[in-house]
């Protein structure tokens, strides 16, 4: 079954149920500034080495900057030298959704947030990264909110 992309005004999961988080592209651009929405909503990718969290190590928990939702846990970040924030694992399997990306003359396996649909970067498996999983979730800084443990 064929889904739309969150830029388009009725973005469905994979299985053709709305994102919980479903509202007007109009409110999702009055609600992030240009970059965030240009990642978001229309599945860019910030410059590499650019992102705020990219070298972030303080302990806390990232969010989607879209709708708040939890993601990833710091103790599951990791320094993958490859200019976004990576991490080997998210919060929960179902606060992500995998989907295929043939964009860009290759296959890859795009995340997107699970509540809102928005577009959060790309995971990478069996490239020997030293991690738990062999995975490596490449996230954009700006699709993420990120809270820092009190």
């Amino acid at each position: 079954m064929a889904h739309s992309t969150p830029a388009d005004d009725g973005p469905t999961r994979p299985d053709g149920t709305p994102f919980p988080a479903h509202r007007p592209e109009e409110e999702w651009r009055e609600q992030l500034d240009p970059e965030a929405y240009r990642v978001l909503r229309a599945a860019g990718t910030e410059a590499p080495f650019t992102g705020e969290y990219t070298n972030e190590s303080r302990t806390g928990t990232y969010r989607c900057r879209g709708c708040r939702a939890e993601l990833f846990r710091s103790d599951a970040k990791f320094d993958s030298h490859c200019g976004w924030p990576s991490f080997f694992t998210p919060l929960a399997e179902d606060r992500i959704i995998l989907l295929e990306d043939s964009s860009l003359g290759m296959t890859r396996t795009e995340v997107r947030c699970a509540a809102c649909g928005g577009h959060l970067g790309h995971v990478f498996a069996g490239e020997g990264y030293p991690t738990p999983t062999d995975q490596r979730f490449c996230i954009n800084s700006v699709s993420l909110d990120f809270e820092p443990q009190e």
